[in-house]
């Protein structure tokens, strides 16, 4: 994570959120074959594990139970101009939030990959509404069963978050809200919302 000590973040039940929200991660480890990385959607449990589903066919896949792993999860990020700031003598940077959660991984059985599909589809369906929510009840019967046998799932038990929210909290409030202006007039207003919520925070 960022190195700066300013930008860590410390609140695990905030993080947890976080990357229940962005429910996207990429998941690295060391393999026989080398450094590996899958992209999958994940689910985070009441105890703050996460569970997700690789295709069987996945080159992470076949390595992936017993080892330590490190699901790297980014959110809303921006370039940042100097010329934002309103002061001399800035540079270029970026702003961005991310979590990395690391730990040993497990394979799960079938029921509890029924149960993590039903988890996903349900929790990403609600985000539709006012959309009638997809269930796999609506499949032809029998397809579903069949579809199961092409992924594997796994959990990986998070024994290290480590987290960095980097909205420009050391610069000044000004500062802070150049940048922020800029954003919102460029079409990032989630990085200008975030830089802004972090400045009230300093006040």
């Amino acid at each position: 994570m960022h190195p700066n000590r300013g930008f860590h973040w410390h609140d695990r039940e905030a993080m947890l959120a976080f990357v229940g929200d962005v429910s996207f991660a990429h998941i690295f480890a060391q393999t026989p074959d080398g450094p590996r990385v899958a992209h999958a959607p994940v689910v985070v449990t009441r105890d703050g594990n996460l569970r997700f589903h690789l295709a069987r066919s996945n080159g992470l896949a076949r390595h992936l139970e017993g080892l330590t792993a490190v699901a790297s999860v980014a959110g809303p990020e921006a370039y940042i101009s100097p010329d934002w700031y309103g002061s001399d003598d800035q540079v270029p940077t970026w702003n961005y939030m991310a979590v990395e959660a690391e730990g040993r991984v497990a394979r799960l059985g079938e029921a509890e990959l029924v149960a993590l599909l039903d988890d996903l589809s349900t929790e990403h369906e609600a985000r539709l509404l006012p959309k009638k929510p997809w269930t796999r009840g609506k499949m032809t019967p029998g397809r579903f069963e069949a579809m199961l046998p092409a992924i594997i799932p796994f959990e990986l038990t998070v024994e290290a978050l480590r987290g960095t929210a980097k909205m420009g909290q050391n610069k000044s409030a000004a500062e802070m809200e150049g940048a922020a202006a800029g954003l919102e007039a460029t079409g990032r207003p989630s990085v200008a919302a975030l830089m802004r919520a972090f400045a009230g925070a300093k006040a």
